[in-house]
């Protein structure tokens, strides 16, 4: 008797919990959708209460949860997934650049760039105060310094500074009057450290050249004319309808508590840092912020465990902004793998310079910061390029374990290069990698900026999503928006393809487009240590929902790289349609 009071009970629980999912707001159904929840086959439909997941299953089984005020779309076929989750972006900075003169990666002859940036100019784009800037400069034109120079150091450019803003957003070019203005010049170079003069190009005497990288281009960039608070908040406006416009519904802003001028790479944050924290706030008080938002707060690479206090600071300002978390901090740990930059920290040389790039992070102290802030119960979020640095991060992580008991999901992004031995301590240290898989396509950025100036082996692994999966990390999909597009979709068909215009980038670490749902849905969750909130479709879950024009397990990935979201729903509520005023079908 008494093995059957459990089943008793059981069956009292269920008929209560179906008794309390009678009242529905939203039911969607003949659909194909992908819950996200690991081992669930597709199902058809979805119930929504409250903003809430309250059931997914059989047409039969949800319109059970009908009544006369559920709102009923029929699905007609369509994929239905959990909205896309971002697990490195910066979008309120990616909006604003895209509101300005942007190239877009794209690369002209040096001739049209300057009739094209004329153009902007009569636009009334490309000005920031008395400066002309573009935006999403390629990293192709560094190459052409000398060139530049020729056009845009004379003529109607002699008295005019223009700043040329690199798409990586560690590197830039400025004209000979922009290096003026900022008395960037031969005195200033000759008196830097061998490090510090690394990051300005100059000739045998010391006469810059234009092109700069990291603290170097924080000289230049850190002196743009601030932007308007007005300007700023419809920034990030534009940030959120873009994300929600391709799926998009969490992202984690990767340097929150950085300014448009801030100097990211040698920021030492005060309890004045607030970044774009109070942007977020602005629009969750007025009902416009249709994300989550999981804010890292950048601090310095040698931070010492004492700093992380302002840190802390600087969250308790904002705690309570509904939709905005604070899962712990960002690090850079090096910088970028490109010539002519190559900060990036590699094991082996890079063959032109014979340097090893600029391990940021303090090896012998990077275990304690990262202690700390576990007991802080903060993720600690990794800038690593190279494979040094992602070597030394991981080190950091694994020294960190001797000292705290309870680990959190530390995540390392980017990822460019890694070296085979590791793959597997990703998996054992519980570290996510999240990637940037769009980058991995042959490019003149992997093929003629990388390719000839390190070994063999290492740029064999570059972007080495499959070994890396198949080693048991945790892959979360991730864009660095600006760097590259916020659509997800580019990324997870070009995680598949690996093609560019330059062939195919190791197609041995192609990744299936599955593990790519899982890495933009669920995985992506846990690294912005929200997978118990969101990330898959799951009672309980809040009830973030996109609708797909195509059927993305079936498409070629050609078909899927162009895949457009129809409607996306964020807490249950409609906050992008394709055809606005417009549900994909209802039924009355």
């Amino acid at each position: 008797m008494q093995r059957l009071i459990p089943s008793l009970l059981a069956g009292v629980l269920t008929f209560s919990s179906m008794e309390a999912m009678a009242a529905a707001d939203l039911l969607l159904f003949n659909g194909k959708v992908f819950t996200a929840e690991p081992g669930q086959p597709l199902v058809q439909a979805v119930a929504v209460a409250n903003g809430k997941i309250l059931r997914v299953g059989s047409d039969a089984e949800v319109k059970a949860l009908a009544d006369a005020d559920t709102q009923l779309i029929d699905l007609a076929g369509k994929v239905l997934m959990p909205g896309m989750i971002d697990s490195h972006s910066h979008p309120i900075m990616g909006a604003m650049a895209s509101l300005r003169a942007n190239l877009y990666d794209e690369v002209l002859a040096l001739d049209a760039l300057e009739q094209w940036i004329l153009e902007q100019d009569r636009a009334g784009t490309a000005r920031m105060g008395d400066l002309i800037v573009i935006s999403g400069v390629s990293s192709a034109y560094w190459e052409q310094s000398a060139g530049l120079g020729k056009i845009f150091n004379q003529g109607r450019w002699l008295e005019l500074p223009l700043v040329l803003d690199g798409i990586d957003g560690h590197t830039g070019w400025a004209n000979a009057a922009m290096l003026r203005r900022l008395n960037i010049d031969a005195e200033l170079v000759r008196g830097l450290s061998d490090k510090e003069r690394g990051f300005i190009a100059h000739d045998g005497d010391f006469n810059p050249t234009g092109y700069l990288a990291e603290s170097g281009w924080d000289r230049v960039r850190s002196q743009y004319p601030a932007p308007s608070e007005a300007e700023m908040l419809d920034a990030a406006r534009e940030a959120v309808k873009v994300n929600n416009r391709v799926g998009v519904t969490a992202w984690m802003d990767a340097a929150a508590n950085a300014g448009d001028g801030d100097s990211l790479f040698e920021l030492r944050p005060t309890e004045q840092s607030l970044g774009v924290l109070p942007l977020y706030r602005a629009l969750a008080e007025q009902g416009e912020l249709s994300a989550h938002v999981a804010a890292l707060l950048v601090t310095h690479p040698q931070s010492r465990p004492a700093d992380l206090q302002v840190l802390d600071k600087v969250m308790r300002q904002f705690q309570g902004v509904p939709n905005l978390s604070f899962p712990g901090i960002k690090i850079f740990a090096d910088g970028v793998m490109e010539f002519p930059g190559q900060t990036a920290a590699v094991l082996d040389p890079f063959t032109n310079s014979l340097k090893r790039g600029e391990l940021l992070i303090d090896p012998a102290s990077f275990g304690e910061l990262v202690a700390a802030a576990e007991r802080r119960d903060w993720i600690v979020h990794v800038h690593a390029v190279g494979d040094r640095a992602v070597r030394e991060a991981l080190n950091g992580f694994e020294a960190a374990r001797q000292l705290e008991p309870t680990p959190v999901p530390h995540s390392i992004s980017h990822l460019q290069m890694v070296n085979p031995k590791e793959f597997p301590r990703f998996r054992q240290l519980g570290v996510i990698a999240s990637m940037q898989l769009l980058w991995a396509t042959a490019e003149s950025y992997t093929e003629e900026l990388v390719k000839p100036y390190v070994s063999a082996a290492a740029y064999h692994y570059q972007y080495p999503a499959r070994s890396l999966h198949q080693a048991g990390a945790t892959i979360a999909g991730a864009s660095d928006w600006p760097v590259s597009s916020p659509n997800p979709w580019n990324a997870i068909a070009q995680a598949s393809t690996r093609k560019g215009p330059l062939g195919v980038l190791n197609a041995k670490e192609s990744i299936d487009r599955q593990t790519m749902f899982q890495a933009y849905t669920l995985n992506a969750a846990k690294a912005l240590r929200l997978d118990g909130r969101i990330g898959s479709l799951a009672p309980g879950k809040q009830a973030d929902l996109i609708v797909l024009d195509r059927d993305v397990f079936e498409v070629s990935d050609e078909q899927l790289f162009d895949t457009r979201v129809l409607q996306a729903f964020f807490a249950g509520q409609l906050v992008y349609s394709a055809e606005p005023g417009k549900t994909v079908a209802q039924a009355q």
